[in-house]
């Protein structure tokens, strides 16, 4: 892992204060994957063996509804967490699918050696804490948005706050996520300017 490569890691636990030695033996934790565009990470049914660091790429998390259709749950991208953090941490198989939207390069840390940052160092607790209150917190957000905002206020919300390379995946993965028809996002799209 290069020096550019681990300080992009490291941001990403800021609470977390770490020897030269300690960092030596953090870095040599994380594997590096590659997927194509259109691969499964994490296929249902599965169990979740990673938790990983995005360094390139969009990644979609999503369920198959009764039609067989994806109905996406979210995304992930350079700089985010992925991977389906519930079947990682339970050990139970996944409800959920992990796709590459576009050619993704990831780090990846096991189970086994992501729990062995919490037992020897106390700050991955305080990481812990506020990384999955943030997410938790995101999800009721995101359900109130859901049930209270119109397609347009959806629309124009996502489009404002969502990273560049998530306006650029297929649109019906959008589409999916802000609960929508593809024709209606494709409608709003050349509509509306965020």
């Amino acid at each position: 892992m290069d020096d550019e490569v681990f300080l992009r890691l490291k941001a990403f636990f800021p609470q977390v204060t770490l020897t030269e030695q300690e960092e030596n033996h953090f870095k040599s934790l994380w594997l590096v994957k590659t997927f194509n565009q259109y691969d499964l990470i994490t296929e249902a049914g599965n169990v979740e063996r990673y938790f990983y660091f995005v360094l390139e790429g969009v990644q979609a998390i999503y369920i198959l509804n009764e039609k067989g259709e994806k109905v996406v749950l979210g995304f992930s991208y350079s700089g985010s967490p992925s991977g389906v953090f519930d079947s990682f941490i339970k050990k139970q198989p996944s409800d959920t699918f992990l796709e590459a939207l576009k050619p993704s390069k990831m780090l990846a840390i096991t189970f086994k050696d992501y729990q062995s940052l919490f037992e020897k160092h106390p700050d991955f607790y305080v990481w812990g804490h506020e990384f999955f209150q943030q997410i938790l917190f995101g999800r009721l957000h995101r359900e109130v948005e859901l049930l209270t905002l119109s397609a347009e206020q959806r629309y124009t919300t996502f489009m404002q706050r969502c990273p560049e390379e998530l306006k650029v995946i297929p649109q019906k993965y959008l589409a999916s996520y802000l609960n929508m028809k593809p024709e209606t996002f494709s409608r709003l799209r050349s509509s509306i300017d965020y």
